[in-house]
């Protein structure tokens, strides 16, 4: 994909093709939060990632991201790629490994992949990367549950999930 046409596709897609979101205030993904990450997330059917660099507000040692802002970056990506796969769901359970300190004013990668879906339940894994070298820093195994189809029809109206024109699925 050249670079003209991957600044222009949709960055969330799931099994249905690209959507997109009225502005929210989710501290991990919403544009609205003053106080948030304001991360921007990417989104398939196969997996969620972003990429971001953490400031240092959110520091918990000096210059050492907080490890509860590293486990909501790795519970919103596994939660993206329960998202990228139709359904969405709430986290019932969150395990994180901490490898490495994630220095804050340094590029992270944060990656989230399902590992294998039930009728209500979702196990996922994810990890956070060093951008620049590819060491992984933290990993993750999470589980989600799925919403029943009413509250997921109802948190779509909510957040104005709209599908995009041209975004189909392939």
């Amino acid at each position: 994909m050249t670079s003209e046409l991957a600044a222009a596709a949709p960055r969330l897609r799931d099994q249905d093709g690209a959507f997109d979101f009225e502005p929210h205030r989710c501290f991990a993904c919403g544009e609205l939060n003053e106080h948030g990450l304001h991360l921007e997330l990417h989104a398939d059917p196969e997996s969620a990632w972003l990429e971001t660099t953490l400031a240092n507000e959110y520091q918990g040692w000096d210059a050492v991201a907080h490890g509860g802002i590293v486990c909501t970056i790795l519970d919103e990506v596994m939660a993206w790629s329960v998202i990228g796969r139709g359904t969405w769901g709430v986290t019932a359970r969150l395990n994180v490994a901490f490898r490495k300190p994630i220095r804050t004013g340094h590029a992270i990668r944060a990656e989230g992949w399902v590992i294998e879906m039930h009728r209500r339940a979702s196990r996922t894994g994810g990890r956070v990367l060093d951008a620049d070298t590819g060491e992984v820093m933290a990993t993750a195994e999470g589980t989600f549950i799925a919403l029943p189809e009413s509250e997921l029809e109802r948190l779509k109206a909510r957040y104005g999930m709209r599908r995009l024109a041209g975004g189909g699925a392939g």
